[in-house]
């Protein structure tokens, strides 16, 4: 039985290392995808006109994002199998904001991109004003909730809280120091993204450094998690 669980246990570890690498890779090619396509303007209309001039890399963006929501969950329960020993209450508040960004970036996030890649082609295929003015009302409508700070806050607010406290729980393990200070800093510079504006509008540059630093920190708990799949004996941290 004790064999059987460290087997299940190294390949969980396996799954969740995999899941980490990929899901970084993913990041640095949606990365790529967004330069290529361009910065989106600002308007529902103008993001039709582009979305129809960048409608492969856009869909490519949707593709790749999807799948990196789903491998985050399987990042995240390996995190908390390696983890919960150290603090189970805090792995669950961790692990459990990191799934709530993935449930709204699904249910929000990309169905509302999706609309607009859809409507983009309908609105350059549109034969009249009054057609165009219809696909520009829809939107709208998803250009405001992308737009809005609601999306700010559960898109990198709600995962940067979810990091910060996975590395403070990694500082107090011998997961991997490095991973634990970057895990912290990334939390707290996507914190800063978010909320920062309001008083200070260049602290919203910010974000970008936490996209880098998080494509990092999920790389470093990839290489950590193959790390543990290959000891001979596991034991929960």
């Amino acid at each position: 039985m004790v064999n059987s669980d460290n087997s299940n246990m190294k390949g969980l570890y396996r799954v969740g290392g995999v899941s980490a690498i990929v899901l970084s890779m993913s990041y640095i090619i949606i990365t790529v995808l967004y330069v290529l396509g361009g910065a989106l303007p600002d308007g529902g209309e103008e993001w039709l006109k582009h979305l129809a001039k960048h409608t492969l890399e856009w869909r490519a963006i949707l593709g790749f994002s999807v799948l990196t929501d789903f491998l985050f969950i399987f990042v995240a329960w390996s995190l908390y199998i390696a983890l919960k020993k150290i603090n189970k209450n805090a792995m669950l508040t961790g692990i459990g904001f990191l799934g709530l960004f993935v449930v709204l970036d699904l249910a929000v996030t990309w169905p509302n991109y999706a609309s607009l890649i859809n409507l983009s082609g309908k609105y350059v295929a549109a034969i009249n004003d009054t057609e165009r003015m219809t696909f520009v009302a829809a939107a709208d409508y998803a250009f405001g909730v992308l737009s809005s700070r609601l999306f700010a806050v559960y898109a990198i607010l709600v995962p940067a809280l979810g990091i910060l406290i996975i590395g403070l729980v990694m500082l107090k393990a011998t997961f991997s120091k490095v991973t634990a200070y970057l895990g912290m800093v990334t939390g707290i510079l996507g914190i800063i993204s978010v909320v920062g504006p309001l008083f200070i509008a260049a602290l919203g540059m910010t974000v970008i450094i936490t996209s880098i630093l998080t494509t990092v920190w999920v790389l470093l708990v990839g290489f950590k998690l193959i790390r543990l799949s290959q000891l001979s004996t596991i034991s929960e941290s």
